[in-house]
C-alpha cells in the first residue's frame, strides 16, 4: 500500500514536469471527460488523497475550489503542504487500521460504513485512474505521456521494511 502513494507521488511529480511545457490554454482547456481541465485534475487529485486522510483522522475536510487555484504553481505548492500529512499518516499505517470502520455521513444523512484498508486503496485507484485521463489529454496534444509502469522506478527497495 505504500509503495502504490510513493508511486503515484512520482507520477504526479512527473506530470507536473510535464506540465510546465504545456500553455496555460492548454492547461485550464475544458476536455472531454474527467473534473474538467488538466490543472482541475491535478488539483481534485490532491484534493481527494488530502480530504479522505483527513476524514480517517476525524479532521475537517478541505473545503478550498479551483478557482483559487488556477497555476500549475499553486497546484504544486498546495500539494506540497498537503503532502506532509498524508506522507505522515500513510507511513504510520499499520495492519491494525486495515479493518477500523469509517462511518460515513452521505449528502442524503445515510450512513455507509467502510473499512480504512478499503478507503486507502480507493485513493490509490483514484489517482491512478485520473492519471490515465491524463495520458490521453497529452497524446491529445502531442505529448508523450508520462509512464504509468511501476516496474524500474525503485519502489520495492524504498517500501522494504515499511
Amino acid at each position: 500500500m505504500k509503495m502504490f502513494f510513493q508511486y503515484n507521488w512520482l507520477v504526479r511529480e512527473e506530470w507536473y514536469q510535464l506540465c510546465e511545457k504545456l500553455s496555460e490554454e492548454d492547461l485550464l482547456c475544458r476536455r472531454t471527460g474527467g473534473v474538467g481541465s488538466i490543472l482541475e485534475t491535478l488539483f481534485h487529485i490532491v484534493d481527494v488523497e488530502w480530504s479522505w486522510i483527513r476524514i480517517l483522522q476525524g479532521k475537517p475536510d478541505f473545503q478550498e475550489k479551483f478557482e483559487n487555484y488556477k497555476t500549475l504553481e499553486k497546484v504544486r505548492k498546495l500539494d506540497a503542504e498537503f503532502r506532509l500529512e498524508v506522507q505522515a499518516f500513510v507511513n504510520d499505517w499499520n495492519d491494525t487500521m486495515e479493518n477500523s470502520i469509517l462511518y460515513d455521513t452521505l449528502s442524503d444523512g445515510r450512513i455507509e460504513q467502510e473499512t480504512w484498508g478499503e478507503v486507502i486503496r480507493h485513493v490509490i485507484a483514484h489517482e491512478i485512474h485520473h492519471i490515465g485521463q491524463l495520458s490521453i489529454w497529452a497524446r491529445e496534444l502531442g505529448e508523450k505521456p508520462v509512464s504509468a509502469n511501476v516496474i524500474g522506478r525503485g519502489l520495492a527497495d524504498s517500501s522494504r521494511g515499511n
